[in-house]
């Protein structure tokens, strides 16, 4: 019997075949915060790791310059500055 070698697991989950859409969709719930147990087991066995970080940093990027906008419209609105 071998035992198994350091990043097999890893390995391993880089060769699931969950869908990125899968992946952005679970990132999407988990910045919202709201997300049951079974459905975070689902896709801990089902999505592929580097799926969910492209996703999360995409999620991430899209947020920061969706602030950035706001941001600067309420300021060039006058709104702010009254």
């Amino acid at each position: 019997m071998t035992a198994p070698r350091p990043g097999d697991d890893f390995k391993q989950a880089l060769q699931r075949r969950g869908s990125f859409l899968g992946s952005l969709r679970a990132v999407m719930w988990s910045f919202f915060g709201i997300r049951k147990g079974s459905e975070y087991d689902k896709d801990v066995s089902q999505l592929n790791p580097l799926h969910v970080v492209v996703a999360g940093v995409l999620a991430a990027v899209l947020f920061v310059v969706g602030l950035l906008l706001l941001v600067n419209w309420v300021v060039g609105s006058g709104v702010a500055g009254t």
